[in-house]
């Protein structure tokens, strides 16, 4: 008589697919749930995580994330994160009373650490620039940051990380290079242009392109008629040419001194925010490119 023992031939089948399995494999690959503050940032820890990385952005496309409003679905999202990455410097002033909300207790990643920043005063007091990303170069150290915090919340994928990191780091070196290759191309008196609000201090620092704008580096901030007619008269003066709309910002002000003015339409600026994918800057190396090619070819008309 034959005696059958319950679960024994399950065992052993069990054993016999493991055995097959490749060393090192036998268990699920960590994925890092990361949430990032806007969606610039969300790709740039895309490209570095891969494939171990899921990152939803908190401020959505087309979004400003200075004037942002975060809704219940963002206090849960950041909740379950694994990982937090924001870029500091003043940009999200809505954080605080974000995580506060969610019960998020964690510590985010402040990814703009040791960038050397740029201040101007507004008011009575100085502040800040918070656009550091319209620097290439300041991205790169971006990428260095994160790459140490994704190596931190899983060690077992550092490897990957790093491979991405360095090709990333690569990509951004050749698109600083190239900027500079393409603005060169213009006179440097016909390099001045209107835009919405103080957003391209870091671009004009490292290309030599002078941006005028009535607002500060918040678009929370109002221009007063004062500061308006000031910059009129600055742009009749300077003789500034070309406008530029910026995609996450109100167009009107802009509109209504390019009236005054005479100055012509240049096109649309991704400053703050990537585009939807079918967008022409569904990425940051895109974004980039998009916007030096627009400036290049309005100024140069």
């Amino acid at each position: 008589m034959r005696i059958r023992i319950p679960g024994v031939a399950c065992l052993c089948l069990s054993a016999c697919l493991l055995s097959l399995v490749p060393s090192g494999q036998g268990a699920m690959a960590k994925t890092v749930q990361a949430v990032a503050s806007f969606t610039v940032l969300a790709d740039v820890v895309k490209q570095i995580g891969g494939d171990h990385v899921t990152v939803e952005s908190l401020v959505p496309t087309n979004g400003d994330p200075h004037e942002f409003e975060p809704s219940p679905d963002n206090a849960r999202s950041l909740k379950a994160a694994s990982l937090v990455f924001i870029s500091g410097e003043g940009l999200e002033g809505w954080f605080a009373r974000l995580a506060k909300a969610s019960g998020y207790k964690g510590e985010p990643v402040i990814v703009s650490e040791g960038i050397k920043t740029l201040a101007m005063e507004e008011g009575d007091h100085n502040v800040t620039d918070p656009h550091v990303w319209n620097s290439v170069a300041n991205v790169i150290v971006w990428t260095d940051n994160i790459e140490k915090a994704l190596a931190a919340a899983d060690p077992e994928d550092a490897a990957a990380f790093h491979e991405n990191a360095s090709r990333y780091r690569q990509q951004l070196q050749a698109l600083d290079a190239d900027v500079r290759a393409k603005i060169a191309q213009v006179p440097q008196e016909q390099r001045k242009v209107l835009t919405s609000h103080e957003a391209f201090g870091y671009f004009a620092r490292d290309y030599g392109v002078t941006f005028l704008a009535p607002t500060g580096f918040s678009t929370e901030t109002e221009a007063s008629a004062a500061t308006v007619a000031k910059l009129i008269d600055q742009i009749r003066k300077e003789k500034v040419k070309v406008y530029f709309l910026e995609n996450s910002n109100d167009p009107r002000l802009v509109r209504q001194i390019a009236k005054a003015t005479g100055a012509v339409p240049g096109g649309m600026l991704y400053v703050e925010s990537l585009s939807p994918p079918d967008g022409p800057a569904p990425t940051y190396l895109r974004m980039v490119r998009n916007n030096v090619d627009q400036i290049v070819g309005a100024i140069k008309r």
